[in-house]
């Protein structure tokens, strides 16, 4: 047994009520008025929650875990670690490793792992085609039952639209999700950074929105058709949630996700040729950071994601062009949004933590994000009142690229509790 002891929670209406918090077996087993006397008996492990949040553990539905096959840049162990320094307590992974999560074995593989780690709960996705080659599609039905949550070629786009509609057929017979990276590849090649005044200055290749959009406004026309939970990964652009909120205002079965970055920069941010400033959908326009928030705050977007992918220090500095995408997330998701957005009056505290766990449980039909009496005793503390600068060296992550170092940001998370147990401690 394990008691919390003084935690600020949210309730139901979203206001800051204190708690003691009883974790037993892994669930919790109880939540007692904060202004009750408790009394803490010989052999009970106690936490003093008093002037910290406690909430339902983070969950994070987009992340790069890179093993097996590139272990160099993370671990399923690091990651994990990292994820739980973050608040997460649930992580889903993205297939392009290598060799491609496309087969049972590897998904076993990614689970036991996870198991062998021992820290958060990770859930894998699999690959839609073989290789993430667009080809030939994967064994959807052995792929579930070996423990994949959903199909994705993340990293690419599905060219071929016959291709994509059958996988979602499939997927649909099986009450399994489809989550998609939308790119369409004619309109990208070569392109590092979003089209633009950057690329323009900068004699860059410029990747257009079109381009993602394009594949958001095919694929929900394919998933009328069949029927699928059709999943949109990291929205970058205002014309792909002008295509989702006109799906979702008839009825089609779509949901989205979006990232810390394309909520809080744009091009414009960007201080020159360093890629720890590249990522793939690329920075947007202010036009496009203000259509994502829009968009998160009226529900268009349903939830928040970090798309978590490290890189070496060697491999960044390769330059604007020639690095691979991709940024860290797991361990400044939180302070970024808190202090940018909470902090500011912007959004409710409630909004943040509900798009964090409980919005993302609802989308993938999982267990946790809640905090009550018979829930999963996946918990997050959280300081909201130390300020700290991001300090990349100090990251459990193996990758230190960000673009948001020395940033002062409040909204620590100082304690990760997965099924009762203390899996990361400040």
């Amino acid at each position: 047994m394990h008691i919390i002891t003084n935690a600020s929670v949210l309730n139901e209406q979203g206001e800051l009520v204190k708690k003691h918090i009883i974790l037993e077996d892994g669930v919790i087993r109880n939540l007692i008025d904060g202004d009750s006397a408790w009394e803490p008996k010989e052999g009970i492990e106690v936490t003093d929650a008093a002037g910290k949040l406690v909430t339902p553990g983070l969950i994070d539905m987009h992340v790069h875990l890179r093993e097996p096959g590139f272990e160099h840049k993370e671990t399923i162990e690091t990651g994990s670690r990292s994820a739980a320094k973050g608040g997460f307590t649930t992580i889903a992974c993205m297939p392009n490793t290598k060799p491609v999560t496309d087969n049972p074995e590897t998904v076993k593989q990614v689970l036991d792992k996870a198991r062998e780690a021992g820290i958060v709960k990770v859930l894998p996705y699999a690959a839609i085609t073989v290789r993430e080659l667009g080809r030939e599609l994967t064994d959807f039905t052995a792929l579930k039952e070996a423990g994949a949550i959903g199909f994705t070629d993340d990293g690419v786009g599905v060219q071929n639209a016959q291709m994509m509609k059958n996988a979602m057929r499939m997927a649909a017979e099986l009450d399994m999700p489809v989550i998609a990276h939308c790119e369409e590849n004619s309109l990208v090649e070569r392109g590092c950074v979003t089209e633009g005044k950057f690329a323009e200055k900068h004699g860059l290749v410029g990747i257009p929105n079109e381009s993602e959009a394009i594949h958001v406004g095919r694929d929900i026309l394919l998933a009328e058709a069949t029927g699928v939970h059709y999943h949109v990964c990291h929205v970058s652009t205002e014309q792909s949630i002008r295509l989702i909120r006109q799906a979702k205002s008839i009825g089609i079965n779509v949901t989205a996700e979006v990232c810390p970055h394309h909520l809080l920069l744009s091009d414009e941010d960007i201080p020159g040729l360093d890629a720890n400033w590249k990522m793939n959908p690329p920075l947007r326009s202010p036009r496009d950071v203000e259509a994502c928030i829009e968009a998160l705050q009226d529900g268009t977007l349903d939830i928040i994601v970090t798309d978590h992918a490290p890189h070496t220090e060697e491999e960044k500095a390769k330059g604007m062009e020639m690095a691979p995408f991709g940024i860290v997330g797991f361990e400044t998701a939180f302070p970024l949004l808190y202090t940018k957005f909470v902090q500011t009056g912007k959004w409710d505290l409630s909004f943040l933590v509900s798009r964090m766990t409980a919005d993302p449980a609802k989308v993938f039909g999982l267990e946790t994000g809640r905090l009550e009496e018979g829930a999963p005793a996946d918990l997050t503390m959280i300081d909201l009142d130390t300020e700290k600068e991001v300090d990349p060296k100090e990251f459990a992550t193996k990758g230190r690229n960000t673009p948001f170092t020395g940033w002062k940001l409040k909204g620590w998370p100082v304690k990760t509790w997965v099924d009762g147990k203390i899996v990361w401690a400040d």
